[in-house]
């Protein structure tokens, strides 16, 4: 792994032969910096650095700001609600979007998201599939454009 000193922040890169976890991968994006942040304030970061398989619907730092943020600001305080939106958009299996077919996918916190393929665009709940695929050691994220709020 190398490692890289930027102002006073130590940044590791991972080689082609060294695959990252989950939150190892959604931080190296630079996109993800709510949705890590969230992660660590809900104390998920060791369950989603675990053996997987997992799918993660990542909602983006825009999709988090479509969010007020009083709102955002309080969710992210309120562990147990935070920990139910981020289970949320959590499917305890690896599925990669050639997989990905039009119903229900069980959640780790227990409902189902609704996913709708149709002309090769995948909608997650309210959300769209932004960019599909983005593999980690673990399972596979989806980038999306809105926070899934479980009913």
């Amino acid at each position: 792994m190398k490692r890289f000193l930027i102002g006073t922040s130590l940044v590791f890169a991972c080689t082609a032969a060294q695959a990252a976890d989950i939150v190892e991968t959604a931080q190296s994006a630079g996109s993800f910096n709510t949705l890590v942040t969230a992660v660590q304030a809900a104390d998920l970061v060791e369950t989603l650095k675990g053996p997987g398989p997992f799918t993660v619907f990542a909602p983006t730092d825009a999709a988090f700001a479509k969010i007020p943020k009083e709102q955002l600001d309080a969710l992210l305080k309120d562990k147990a609600a935070l920990t139910k939106v981020l289970t949320y958009h959590v499917v305890p299996a690896k599925v990669m979007a050639k997989d990905v077919k039009t119903g229900a996918a069980k959640t780790v916190e227990g409902s189902a998201l609704a996913v709708m393929a149709q002309d090769g665009k995948v909608m997650v709940d309210n959300a769209t599939v932004v960019q599909a695929d983005v593999l980690a050691d673990n399972g596979v994220i989806h980038v999306i454009d809105a926070v899934l709020l479980p009913k």
